[in-house]
């Protein structure tokens, strides 16, 4: 058993950046310390919820001033309702933080209680929602900026690309971190927001109520110049649209995981209050807002001519409008914590490709951040920060989403009842809360649809619709994947295949020396050796092969075709006879000079052959890579040394029929030692590596070498430099590698790859790929 303490490893030139931005590796086992207090919870997913109650009022009363001039007196009602429902959902999602101690977003409640296909919906609509979300806060918070300095509207889609890659960083650094950061301006948002209502509203009562007339601002060209009757449409299209407001109140329940314990009462209080807050600061501005008669202008946002109504343009104005432009693009920090933790869990669930999976330097889920900044920034590209053609599209995916999670609620509080004890308690008060919820979220659903869908709902639908669909494809195709690998094809016997062995000989340098070493040393039954260099062999060719080559070796040949080598070379070696469970091991020597930049650059050749041998039946290839002015010392007749001693590491990372198929070959090398390793990144799936191991009763032993910081590089390279650093001993390293079709390479970590690329320049570090192609 090998370990490693919880040391970050030396931060390389090249890394400096890299850590000067993110910060310094966090060890996995301090995962717990990064849990979220109340305090620091409450702002981080909270601010979406709270910054909607600023454009919230704002998209009820367009669609009410478009239609009539004197219908701003619905806006009040119509906020009322949303408030309702406001509460009504924070109770429900109470509900679900109870039955889901351990975190129950949409997702997983729609999975437990629907099936899979209602689970994909609700992760879709989930998806949807945290993506335009990022995109509407940031280009509302860019929005309320312009409001105040409006020399900076030309500059709109830059400053919002460029606040969704600020965010996008802090977020890497950490939840712990971004709670610290985000803290201080969501506070002194909801300060400020609630001393301009208890200002406004105090004014009101003495009979001095804010007027905003008095601004002069130039009203939107579409809005009505004349007062007419409003239908009951439109009167639904601003419900629909002030809805807004409710986005962003499931965060908590998909988050409870990153709580302090006990997560699920913190996580539950948070909720509350998060909700209690909102509710009075969204019906606070909207009532300021009828009593201050506001229009609609492109120039100033409602809450800005509140604030500015309310204290006359004064200190108390900038105030506002600084923290609003702060929360709405803080707002968007809520979708950076849900939409990493869901994507993860989808991940897990074969449903997203596996590298969502990973947790960063951090213990973030990184990839998630960084696709979610990607995906957002060019939404805001489309829109040209356009918070009105963002918002259309809006809303949707949120009540989706809302409405399966309560739906599946209602199904479990039945089925708990059914099953009775300890789950079943108060389950008559929680089921009438989600059905409550259930009820009103899809009725919520309709409406929007109906009301928004020709003004770009429908892109929305569409894009929940392909999303649903793009999963159950994923998911159908890591499961093909599992069953190729696990077929049972490959045993671990006492009789192994023959390893025959074909050199490929473009130069004579230190690097076919010490192939040539290498080769001696596990004394093949079967050695080819062809030339493969550009252009014909040099006269002498076969005489300088005679004197690098020892004593007995074969004769040099001359491969045909070389114009096209990959398909010369595939010709040469399916003319060697060959059984099932044999190998041909293809040894590519190559002394590395350049970067790894420069080395693909030159070595474009080379690399196609790599490529192209993977999916060849039997063929292993073995890189034999020297870095320049390193080489194995000839011996006192000028030929290649046989090495002291030859140690093989076989890395595992799975139990299948490629890595079976790994050991078979590793033990054909007759290495003095042989080892296999599993290097550790999840405690739990090390302990059923090791079960499995076990069972498959294999002749070579496997360790664990600790990955604290779930980066391979350091732990690889000890491992390895524990044999290197002994004189004369070269370290054989295996893989095993399972080959997918190029279309699919972007749904696989590609470890092989990684592990190609670390051991390029290594110096007596030969690595030896094994590969399983798969074919679906």
């Amino acid at each position: 058993m090998m370990s490693a303490t919880a040391v970050p490893p030396q931060v390389s030139p090249k890394g400096f950046l890299k850590r000067l931005l993110v910060g310094r590796q966090v060890a996995t086992q301090r995962l717990e310390h990064t849990l979220l207090p109340k305090v620091l919870a409450l702002p981080l997913f909270s601010s979406d919820a709270m910054s909607s109650v600023i454009y919230a009022p704002e998209e009820i009363l367009i669609p009410l001033l478009v239609a009539s001039a004197a219908a701003a007196y619905l806006a009040m009602p119509i906020a009322i309702a949303i408030a309702v429902l406001l509460a009504v959902v924070v109770a429900s999602y109470r509900q679900v933080i109870k039955a889901y101690p351990s975190g129950g977003g949409a997702y997983i409640v729609s999975k437990d209680n629907l099936g899979a296909a209602p689970g994909l919906v609700a992760a879709a609509a989930l998806i949807v929602d945290y993506i335009l979300t990022v995109a509407v806060q940031i280009a509302a918070g860019v929005y309320a900026i312009t409001s105040a300095v409006p020399k900076l509207l030309p500059f709109s889609v830059e400053l919002s690309v460029g606040f969704v890659l600020f965010i996008m960083l802090v977020n890497l650094r950490g939840a712990k971190e971004s709670g610290a950061f985000f803290a201080p301006p969501v506070y002194l948002f909801i300060v400020s927001i609630l001393v301009m209502v208890g200002v406004g509203v105090s004014k009101c009562l003495l009979g001095t109520c804010p007027d905003a007339a008095s601004q002069d601002l130039p009203a939107l060209a579409r809005l009505a110049a004349v007062a007419k009757p409003v239908s009951i449409f439109v009167i639904l299209k601003a419900f629909s649209s002030g809805c807004a407001a409710l986005t962003g109140v499931e965060a908590v329940s998909n988050g409870v995981r990153v709580f302090k314990r006990p997560q699920a009462r913190n996580a539950a209080m948070t909720l509350t209050i998060m909700g209690s807050l909102a509710i009075v600061m969204f019906l606070g501005i909207a009532f300021l807002a009828a009593r201050a008669h506001v229009t609609i202008s492109e120039e100033r946002s409602v809450v800005a001519q509140v604030a500015f109504a309310v204290f006359h343009g004064g200190v108390g104005f900038y105030l506002v409008q600084i923290f609003s432009a702060a929360i709405l693009m803080l707002g968007a920090n809520t979708s950076f914590q849900g939409f990493p933790q869901l994507a993860s869990i989808l991940a897990n669930d074969r449903y997203m490709p596996r590298q969502f999976v990973n947790r960063g330097d951090r213990l973030v889920f990184s990839n998630g951040i960084i696709a979610l900044a990607l995906v957002a920034c060019a939404l805001i590209v489309w829109a040209q920060a356009d918070v009105n053609r963002l918002i259309q599209l809006y809303v949707v995916g949120v009540f989706t989403a809302f409405t399966m999670s309560q739906t599946g609620m209602v199904k479990h509080w039945l089925r708990e009842r059914r099953k009775g004890g300890e789950g079943a308690a108060g389950w008559q008060r929680s089921i009438v809360f989600n059905a409550v919820g259930a009820v009103t979220t899809f009725v919520v659903v309709i409406v929007v649809t109906l009301s928004k869908f020709l003004e770009g709902a429908w892109i929305s639908i569409l894009g929940m619709a392909i999303l649903a669909v793009t999963f159950s494809m994923i998911y159908r195709h890591y499961a093909a994947v599992a069953k190729a690998l696990n077929r049972g094809r490959v045993r671990i016997t006492d009789q192994i295949g023959v390893n025959r062995v074909v050199l490929l000989v473009h130069d004579f340098n230190p690097a076919l020396m010490e192939a040539l070493g290498y080769i001696r040393s596990f004394r093949p039954p079967e050695f080819h050796a062809v030339w493969t260099g550009r252009g014909r062999p040099p006269p002498d060719a076969r005489e300088r092969w005679r004197e690098y080559c020892f004593a007995g070796g074969p004769e040099l040949e001359v491969l045909e075709g070389r114009s096209r080598l990959l398909e010369s070379l595939l010709a040469y070696l399916r003319s060697i006879r060959r059984d099932r469970p044999d190998f041909i091991t293809v040894v590519i020597p190559e002394v590395v000079r350049e970067r790894l930049s420069a080395y693909v650059l030159t070595h474009l050749a080379l690399i196609r052959v790599k490529a192209g041998l993977v999916r060849e039946p039997n063929v292993v290839i073995t890189d034999v890579p020297v870095p320049a002015g390193d080489a194995s010392p000839p011996s006192m007749d000028g030929r290649p040394v046989v090495p002291n001693r030859v140690e093989a590491l076989l890395f595992v990372s799975g139990i299948n029929d490629a890595t079976i198929r790994a050991v078979n070959y590793a033990r054909t090398l007759q290495a003095a030692s042989t080892r296999a390793i599993h290097f550790a990144l999840d405690p739990a799936a090390t302990r059923d590596i090791l079960d499995k191991w076990a069972r498959q009763g294999s002749p070579i032993p496997l360790e664990v070498s600790e990955a604290p910081f779930r980066d391979l590089t350091a732990p690889m390279l000890e491992a390895v430099h524990r044999v290197t650093d002994r004189p004369g001993t070269i370290a054989a390293v295996v893989i095993p590698e399972y080959v997918v079709k190029r279309r699919h390479m972007i749904l696989h970590n590609q470890s092989a790859l990684f592990v190609k690329r670390l051991f390029l320049a290594e110096p007596r570090a030969i690595l030896t790929s094994v590969p399983w192609a798969i074919d679906m």
